[in-house]
């Protein structure tokens, strides 16, 4: 499998989850979203805000959007789950296309990211790289918080073998996505 091949499934794959987790966390009361968890944020709201402010400032940075800085100086946190899955949504969308349209190339290109004290570079592939584990990391955390919950944390997992077509189906449905488009297999 191509490099970028799987980058497109890792971006489709972050959709899926966040789709999924969002979904489960809906019956959550505002008070819950809000409740103090165990983890690395002391909230889901928290957590998921965390998540949509870090991949705002690296989708953006992979994309080239000028003014980068003002992405985390200036990020509003979502008070409710709607809103920010919402805008979940939409920066994911974002990465999905930013991974849809990459060349093998692409991966080797410079991203500039403006930190407080400097300019910092890196390759394309490594900004993915990272995005996708921290992705990751801060889900499962909002994932195990979703267990002392009155929901029912869901299964986040089944998103990256495409043997595993029948446990996503209604999702890829939820979304408008086929699995050939995806995976590239019928």
């Amino acid at each position: 499998m191509e490099l970028t091949h799987y980058l497109r499934i890792q971006a489709h794959a972050n959709r899926l989850s966040n789709h999924r987790l969002h979904g489960a966390m809906e019956p959550l009361s505002h008070a819950e979203f809000h409740a103090p968890r165990t983890g690395f944020f002391p909230s889901l709201a928290e957590t998921l805000n965390h998540i949509l402010a870090v991949d705002l400032y690296y989708v953006g940075a992979l994309h080239g959007d000028p003014d980068l800085r003002s992405v985390i100086d200036d990020f509003a946190p979502s008070d409710g789950l709607a809103a920010l899955a919402a805008r979940q949504a939409a920066s994911d969308m974002r990465l999905v296309s930013f991974c849809d349209a990459l060349t093998a190339g692409a991966l080797d290109c410079m991203v500039e990211m403006p930190r407080d004290t400097h300019l910092q570079h890196d390759r394309a592939g490594h900004v993915l790289a990272h995005l996708f584990n921290h992705q990751t990391h801060h889900r499962g955390q909002a994932h195990a918080m979703l267990a002392g919950t009155t929901a029912r944390p869901p299964q986040l997992d089944e998103f990256m073998m495409p043997s595993e077509a029948h446990l996503r189906a209604r999702d890829m449905a939820a979304l408008g996505w086929y699995e050939d488009a995806v995976y590239g297999v019928p």
